[in-house]
């Protein structure tokens, strides 16, 4: 019965019968509409609630979160942490897939940045250079700097991906991560990318995030 529960209140969402930010009926109504009992209504709320689409708060009724591609990717990072840590392998899985993104993040940006989006990139890199000494706000700086390449191509599912496999490649070797003696370097890396993208250089910049992610590449290994 649950499950049937679950089925129609999906529906409901998705349809947009139940918009994000609104609240949901309550148990007693769920329970009059679907005509089950109380526990099959319960159980679907904490389907919906464990999968993300809503939140229940004591003594309030369940409202309907708002629903992106950020929202999903989030959903599965502990997943992909769980991955990293059964099988340490797909971590080179992993920096394939987010060389060949960025590599093509940072064409596009090339192609389309706006004189704004070079202005952002340049100050990005001056809070990560004042960020010296700070371990993992430098780290937390550089993520935000390659998902701010990313927002150039003004596609939210993109900024999403970058922000989801930045943020499993980080975590999952957060506390591994040196980077005393590499700061200045990276900063330089970044430097050269952001001109190559102000000059619309499309191969320059790619050869420039080629070299930066093959450098850096050394401080994502298998644990053990």
């Amino acid at each position: 019965m649950s499950d049937q529960v679950l089925e129609r209140l999906n529906a409901m969402i998705a349809s947009g019968e139940i918009a994000p930010g609104t609240m949901l009926p309550s148990e007693r109504q769920l329970m009059d509409r679907f005509g089950v009992g109380r526990p099959a209504v319960r159980e679907a709320l904490q389907s919906l609630h464990n999968n993300g689409l809503i939140t229940i708060s004591h003594g309030e009724r369940s409202r309907v979160n708002e629903i992106d591609a950020a929202t999903v990717l989030n959903r599965a990072h502990g997943i992909a942490k769980l991955v990293l840590d059964r099988a340490p392998a797909n971590l080179e899985h992993l920096k394939h897939a987010r060389r060949m993104f960025e590599l093509g993040m940072v064409r596009l940006a090339a192609r389309e940045a706006t004189a704004g989006d070079v202005t952002d990139l340049r100050s990005l890199i001056e809070t990560q250079r004042d960020r010296l000494g700070a371990p993992l706000e430098f780290i937390d700086s550089d993520m935000g700097f390659h998902t701010r390449i990313a927002s150039i191509s003004r596609n939210p599912i993109m900024v999403a991906v970058s922000e989801a496999m930045l943020k499993w490649l980080f975590d999952y070797h957060r506390n591994l991560l040196f980077w005393s003696g590499h700061e200045d370097v990276t900063l330089t890396e970044h430097a050269r990318i952001v001109d190559r993208i102000a000059d619309r250089d499309e191969e320059g910049a790619v050869q420039e995030m080629s070299r930066h992610l093959d450098r850096s590449a050394a401080a994502f290994e298998p644990r053990g």
